[in-house]
């Protein structure tokens, strides 16, 4: 199998494995989301019935609670309640001697009722496999339990029987059909993808192969080119073998050195970038076909010209290349102005420089090695960069937002169980539903607050930006935090790296997104401690990095942070930390965090350094 067979069957292993682990866990979490739902609908249930049958004994108190229980009204009320939910199979009321004296079902009555499981600790507890295997288990039942009568000593019990293979069959089954679909579908792109890719990315070697194979042979019509022979080969064992053909040739003088240059430079004019090899002296001694681009002149009045004269010193680029090459130090991407010596075009460039090791001339000509350097244009790097940028900010969306599916559910939920207990009291004639409008009405009220809340805070923000110097911002910032973290005996300390470097930012935003962080880590030390503030540079970004000493971030909280409307605080919003994420992703930057329980965390936050 050659290189090209085995990188794209790799790939495509490795997008199926990632396709098939992210369905697992979704699937996991799907299972875990079910199972609390059913929990909490089980409950309201349960609920529900046990306040029927406490309202029809308290309404006949002249006759013995056995014969009031067989109220007609109550067991069809019973019934009602067991389908508002498909996964509940039967609803019981039962003495202290577990004798069955109501049923949903009538053949029950009288009977001892069987003992199931509890259903909580399986909803709650169970990891999800643990989940799947009881999801196939058949005729296999659970239930919930609610004691009527004194504390202590009840002399009812009402018991709500689940059977979870429903679960899986109305609720799981349609989401796994989803996911199944979605991860075929990826496979398929992927392997489309991947195809496609290794496709383009090969042809280039094979090519080459074709063009050293005219330079082994002598032969430089492009027409007499041939097709390689050996299929199972692999690809680069050819090319190097072709190589050492050539070297032979070359070592046998039966090549000239002007006409591998050629040959050469043929290969470079295929490239999209402009690329220039200087010698020891630092005299350019070959350039392809791009440099007119980049430079406004032809190559051919070039070659032969030392660094200087082609890169005058008294620029930014010709600065850059004379320090490269004094240094021996590499550069890699850096953005340069390029203005035409007659002033028709002015744009940025990306350079980058190879200097081999021993390369530093100290000043000298005729020491050390060549210097090769490389112009390219950054507008495919904006695009590639403005795809990703607007993957992260899609993911942050969905981060965001993922909270607020659990506030709206909360409502909807309540609402949609107190118009079915009004619907069964209004169809036993019982009008008074005041109590269930009184809820109902809170509930929306509720979600009215949850939904301006988050379109007041996914609504279009104008930025305002200022380059600002990052050591003044961040002790601004220390300034701001210093009183209230004296007052919860609170150590401030500043430590600046950042060399004079600039940011550019909307101020007032940005201090707001730093200030929620600097204010939940002084929340997190009520004892007191240290809150350490750092600035400095990474990379080619501005780090800011706030560490507390407090009581850390448990790890099954982690993930949830960032959601909108999460909060672990008594009186906290859940606004904070989601504001701060969606400000920061608004300047094109990035919001982590490490933490250990017991030890403190550590935020970190990079933004882009102003040009």
């Amino acid at each position: 199998m050659n290189t090209q067979a085995r990188l794209t069957l790799s790939s495509v292993l490795v997008m199926t494995a990632i396709v098939a682990i992210i369905s697992v866990l979704d699937l996991g979490y799907e299972m875990d989301e079910q199972f609390q739902a059913t929990l909490e609908h089980a409950e309201l249930l349960k609920r529900v019935a046990s306040n029927n049958v406490v309202e029809t004994l308290n309404r006949d108190r002249q006759h013995p609670w056995r014969e009031t229980l067989r109220d007609p009204s109550l067991q069809r009320g019973l019934l009602d309640i067991m389908s508002a939910s498909h996964a509940l199979v039967e609803i019981a009321v039962c003495d202290n001697n577990n004798q069955v004296l109501l049923d949903s079902d009538p053949k029950s009555e009288g009977k001892p009722f069987p003992r199931y499981p509890n259903f909580e600790p399986i909803a709650k507890n169970t990891l999800w496999f643990q989940k799947v295997k009881i999801l196939s288990q058949q005729n296999v039942y659970y239930q919930l339990e609610q004691p009527l009568g004194p504390p202590g000593r009840p002399e009812l019990y009402v018991r709500i029987v689940i059977y979870p293979p429903l679960i899986k069959a109305l609720d799981i089954m349609p989401t796994l059909k989803r996911s199944a679909s979605v991860a075929a579908a990826s496979v398929a792109g992927a392997l489309c993808i991947t195809l496609l890719f290794s496709f383009i990315a090969f042809r280039p070697l094979g090519r080459l192969g074709h063009l050293l194979d005219l330079v082994a042979k002598g032969e430089y019509d492009p027409k007499a080119l041939t097709p390689v022979t050996r299929l199972g080969a692999d690809e680069f064992g050819q090319i190097a073998s072709k190589v050492s053909l050539l070297g032979d040739k070359l070592r046998g003088a039966e090549f000239e050195f002007s006409d591998l240059r050629g040959n050469f430079e043929r290969i470079l004019d295929q490239l999209e970038d402009a690329v220039l090899m200087f010698g020891r002296d630092r005299r350019l001694m070959m350039a392809s076909g791009t440099v007119e681009k980049f430079l406004g002149k032809m190559r051919a009045d070039l070659l032969g010209r030392p660094l200087p004269e082609i890169f005058p010193p008294n620029t930014t680029l010709g600065l850059l290349l004379a320090q490269a090459s004094q240094t021996g130090r590499p550069i890699r991407n850096r953005r340069v102005p390029i203005t035409l010596e007659d002033g028709a075009a002015a744009f940025i460039a990306l350079l980058s420089v190879d200097v081999p090791d021993g390369a530093n001339t100290g000043g000298k000509a005729g020491r050390g090695t060549g210097l090769m350097v490389r112009l390219r244009d950054p507008e495919a790097a904006r695009q590639v960069g403005r795809q990703l940028q607007t993957a992260d900010r899609l993911s942050a969306i969905s981060r965001i937002t993922s909270g607020v599916a659990h506030e709206v559910k909360n409502p909807l939920n309540a609402i949609l169980m107190h118009v079915e207990l009004a619907r069964m009291k209004l169809d036993r004639q019982d009008t008074d539903v005041g109590p269930q409008m009184e809820i109902i009405s809170r509930e929306i009220l509720r979600l009215d607050r949850v939904v301006k809340t988050f379109l007041d805070f996914t609504r279009p923000v104008e930025l305002h930006f200022t380059e600002v110097p990052l050591d003044a911002f961040v002790r601004e910032i220390v300034e701001l935090a210093s009183p209230q973290a004296a007052a919860n005996g609170i150590q401030v300390l500043l430590h600046d790296d950042s060399d004079g470097a600039h940011i550019r930012v909307d101020v007032d935003m940005i201090k707001q997104a730093l200030l929620n962080v600097v204010v939940n880590a002084i929340q997190a030390m009520p004892g007191g401690g240290e809150l350490r503030i750092e600035s400095g540079l990474h990379e080619d970004e501005a780090e800011i990095r706030i560490n507390d000493t407090g009581v850390g971030i448990p790890p099954e909280l982690r993930d949830k942070i960032f959601r909108l409307y999460f909060t672990t605080k008594p009186q906290g919003s859940g606004i904070g930390l989601a504001m701060t994420f969606r400000i920061v992703q608004l300047h094109d930057g990035t919001i982590d965090f490490t933490s250990e329980p017991g030890k403190g965390t550590t935020f970190v936050v990079r933004l882009p350094l102003s040009l």
